[in-house]
């Protein structure tokens, strides 16, 4: 069972189960469009990997890595499915980036990569919006990776046997294919991603895992509608505004 964070009608957050069209809680099922969808986690950080398709390694000009890449996006970097997302201002070129994310169900600490799927409960969508500008400029990527509302996410977390070893990643903007891959292309697995990180901090349940992007990352428009598809799991949806 999908499973979503949402706003009813009366105000009340509910986790309950994801339709693609509805979600429901109790004995009560809503339309999208009667309620507001939240994040599907709530997480103390979300572990980005860099490079982790050796197409967008090589679409950059840079080598495929010999260890995963790490960087963190805070909680301020949150939205959801639905929302006008709003970019920072006066910058060249802010990027789409579609991801498979991993949603941490028990705290993990120096996980072998053999456990790791047991600490993971669930898949979701992830746009890692990266904003160029400041990226090519700063070694810490804070103001690249940071901002935010820079870390669209949901619109539901799958169970991970509901989601496909080869599952299929998919970013469509206005409704145009601009990447297209699979878990099948990942450089370092989703467990082996686990154990590497467990190795240097605690991760915490709702906390993230983002996967890496696969190549076709492009420049985004104010305007533009973004969709992220991950085979299982479903389609986070959300606008573009540049002031």
């Amino acid at each position: 069972m999908r499973t979503a964070r949402f706003r009813d009608p009366a105000g009340s957050v509910r986790t309950g189960e994801w339709h693609g069209d509805a979600v429901s809680f109790g004995d009560e099922t809503y339309d999208l469009d009667a309620v507001d969808v939240l994040p599907p986690c709530e997480p103390t950080k979300i572990v980005c990997i860099g490079r982790n398709y050796a197409e967008h390694a090589e679409e950059f000009g840079n080598e495929v890595p010999d260890r995963p890449l790490l960087f963190l996006k805070p909680p301020n970097t949150l939205s959801g499915h639905g929302d006008t997302v709003t970019l920072p201002a006066g910058k060249e070129r802010i990027d789409y980036e579609a991801e498979i994310a991993a949603v941490i169900g028990e705290p993990a600490r120096n996980v072998d990569a053999d456990a790791a799927m047991d600490y993971v409960a669930g898949f979701t969508c992830l746009n890692d919006l990266s904003n160029r500008d400041d990226q090519r400029a700063e070694q810490n990527w804070v103001r690249g990776k940071a901002f935010d509302n820079a870390a669209p996410i949901g619109p539901a977390i799958a169970p991970p046997a509901e989601v496909p070893a080869d599952a299929a990643v998919e970013l469509r903007i206005n409704g145009t294919v601009e990447q297209s891959s699979s878990r099948d292309f990942f450089i370092f697995s989703v467990p082996e991603l686990i154990a590497e990180i467990t190795t240097y901090l605690t991760l915490e349940p709702g906390d993230v895992v983002s996967t890496g992007t696969p190549s076709g990352v492009g420049p985004l428009s104010d305007g533009d509608h973004v969709a992220v598809e991950v085979e299982g799991v479903g389609t986070l949806e959300h606008d573009v505004r540049i002031p």
